[in-house]
């Protein structure tokens, strides 16, 4: 089967629920999306908002306080929103890298040994309970007896906790004012299945990447995972146990692969020239990846990637980024590329979306950059 750039976009689009929001469930959105990256809460609220049917902002906590969704480190080692009953399987690929054990990660953190005693004083630490950073790092000292690991737990940077979250020791709890707090899952969310055998884990997580990223190749997988730490070997067999389920299709000469489930669907898209404002660290430009061209187009890279990790929020049109936006106070001011065409009606009907989604009014301002 070939197919094209342009209706492998458009087929995205719609299954990021960007052509037409499909419900107000921020559960059924983040599941859909393979989770959605919450290192800025803000954003993560905007990202379902903009694909919700009517937009409310406080859905997303009003999920979480509910423990339909948790909050933990996942995907490349950053904060995501997951679904409590889908998040274990994501985890325990994660986990199957054992990154911690690499001898580059234990010098510039801790032994593996040391991180051992310190997920069983985690564990026992927040059974049934939930303790704020400085809590849990006070407790893990009292049970290992070890001073040296209190600036590694007290680190805003949370590495040698991500190794915990990802064997589902430990994850988010419910906010404490303006403190993290950690919990257990298996002790917090009713839901908790605990973590699968990878292989099985695998069976459910790349089939759901490839229904809203693919037709992509399974490195794009792997990079969006964990920046390709997933061994090969694993990969190829878990590939090879999906047997029928999946299959190859070809993009412009370039090989990928699909659910056969969606062939019907990918046969039947048609380009589009939706244009949609999408937040910063948005999972449609996360799930390739910035390094996707079709997606990014290289030379403007570095305005959508920028310092520090961050990714920029973003004008889409016809699946591509086309451009960049700010709303600071009541300006939605935009930056359409100059390379690129995006009609002023439609960003105007995007600026009335994007205030009904943020809750406050907004004036336009577009510049060509």
């Amino acid at each position: 089967m070939k197919i094209t750039w342009d209706d492998v976009l458009a087929w995205r689009m719609n299954r990021h629920m960007l052509e037409k929001p499909e419900t107000d469930d921020p559960v059924a959105i983040v599941s859909r999306l393979c989770g959605v990256q919450a290192q800025v809460a803000s954003a993560a609220r905007t990202a379902v908002g903009v694909r919700q049917r009517e937009p409310r902002r406080e859905s997303v906590e009003e999920a979480l306080a509910g423990r339909r969704l948790m909050k933990t480190w996942a995907m490349r080692g950053t904060l995501h929103l997951l679904p409590v009953e889908e998040a274990a399987a994501y985890l325990s690929l994660l986990a199957s890298t054992r990154s911690w054990e690499k001898g580059s990660w234990q010098r510039a953190f801790v032994t593996a040994d040391r991180l051992e005693a310190i997920g069983e004083a985690a564990h026992r630490a927040l059974d049934g309970t939930v303790l704020t950073r400085e809590e849990l790092t006070a407790r893990v000292i009292d049970a290992t007896g070890d001073e040296s690991v209190a600036e590694h737990l007290r680190s805003g940077w949370g590495t040698v906790l991500k190794p915990l979250a990802f064997r589902g020791v430990l994850c988010h709890g419910p906010a404490d004012g303006t403190s993290v707090t950690f919990t257990r899952p298996d002790t917090y969310l009713p839901a908790w299945p605990g973590l699968p055998d990878p292989v099985e884990a695998a069976g459910i997580v790349i089939p759901a990447y490839l229904a809203a990223y693919g037709p992509a190749p399974i490195e794009s997988f792997d990079q969006w995972l964990y920046r390709g730490a997933l061994r090969k070997a694993d990969l190829r067999s878990w590939v090879a146990a999906l047997g029928d389920r999946i299959t190859t299709v070809e993009i412009e000469g370039r090989d990928a692969y699909a659910r056969a489930e969606d062939l019907d669907d990918l046969r039947a898209t048609r380009p589009t020239d939706t244009v949609r404002l999408l937040p910063a660290f948005d999972q449609y430009v996360l799930g390739p990846g910035t390094g996707e061209a079709a997606v990014v187009p290289p030379s403007r890279r570095g305005e959508v990637s920028r310092a520090a990790g961050w990714i920029s929020p973003v004008v889409v049109g016809g699946g591509r980024v086309r451009g960049t936006w700010t709303a600071e106070k009541d300006v939605l001011a935009v930056t359409v590329w100059k390379e690129c065409d995006v009609p002023r009606a439609t960003l105007e009907a995007e600026r009335e979306r994007l205030a009904g989604v943020l809750g406050r009014d907004l004036t336009l301002s577009v510049r060509t950059g």
